[in-house]
């Protein structure tokens, strides 16, 4: 299978690990730059099950979410560079503010999110979509410290 998958693809990845008994995770977000954050919470949210999908926010998602002046790397590259980590089984770009869309075509058995969410401040609409799939939700240990906005912050400030 290859790793970068399309939008039209996630009901077909979906079904193949649930006919075949494996526990596909689900996890989302921006990964503007990739730290070492972002890598214990991919591994982490590998261990949950038997592979592991990343969907990432598109470019006008992260503009939405994050400012004007985000991202820093495009959709594409951010995709590519999550695509080659070990960790990593499956890659999807997805437009909008919120995963619900992924949720339901993907029906993931598991879905992960960062130690910065709890159950009351995830997303009413992606909850509603997880319970209506069926999947699990667990929420990972927050590595402290390593955030992109943090790094971004660093870099701006004069040494």
């Amino acid at each position: 299978m290859n790793r970068l998958v399309e939008a039209n693809e996630l009901a077909a990845i979906g079904a193949e690990y649930a006919a075949t008994g494996k526990k596909l995770v689900l996890t989302n977000g921006c990964f503007d730059l990739l730290h070492t954050g972002h890598i214990r919470y991919l591994e982490q949210a590998r261990e949950c099950g038997d592979a592991l999908i990343v969907a990432v926010n598109s470019d006008a998602s992260v503009r939405e979410l994050k400012g004007p002046e985000r991202p820093l790397n495009g959709e594409f590259d951010r995709a590519e560079v999550l695509a080659a980590l070990r960790c990593v089984d499956h890659v999807t770009i997805f437009t909008g503010k919120r995963v619900t869309e992924v949720i339901r075509s993907l029906r993931p058995a598991i879905y992960a999110k960062g130690g910065d969410y709890t159950l009351e401040t995830l997303d009413s609409g992606e909850r509603a979509a997880l319970e209506e799939v069926g999947a699990k939700i667990s929420l990972l240990q927050l590595v402290p410290g390593r955030s992109t906005t943090a790094l971004l912050e660093r870099a701006k400030s004069p040494v």
